[in-house]
């Protein structure tokens, strides 16, 4: 992911589709899919991604790519349990950033 993420107020929705490294049509579709994605638009009519909508985001591809559930697997359980949710996904990206930097010692030694 883009380290210039905590510089920027909001983000094109190309800029979020190549940080994702997907198709603009599926954050489009993605954002018609799960209420939690809420970007502005300008006058326009430009979707404006936030943090915010960045982190739903990465939630919301973790579930899909990562935990290959379906998109209304993804509904349930944020309806059900969003908190426990959002938690759980914390963590699995803490464990991969130290997984990432313990890789890098060890091919350093």
């Amino acid at each position: 992911m883009n380290s210039d993420k905590e510089n920027k107020l909001y983000y094109t929705i190309g800029e979020v589709a190549e940080m994702f490294d997907v198709n603009v049509s599926l954050i489009r579709y993605w954002e018609n899919q799960f209420s939690i994605l809420k970007p502005k638009k300008n006058k326009k009519g430009n979707r404006l991604f936030t943090s915010k909508d960045i982190d739903n985001l990465h939630l919301i591809y973790y579930l899909v790519k990562e935990k290959k559930l379906t998109l209304e697997g993804v509904k349930l359980k944020l309806k059900e349990n969003q908190e426990d949710t959002v938690q759980n996904f914390e963590i699995v990206k803490r464990l991969k950033k130290i997984k990432s930097m313990l890789v890098e010692i060890r091919d350093s030694i």
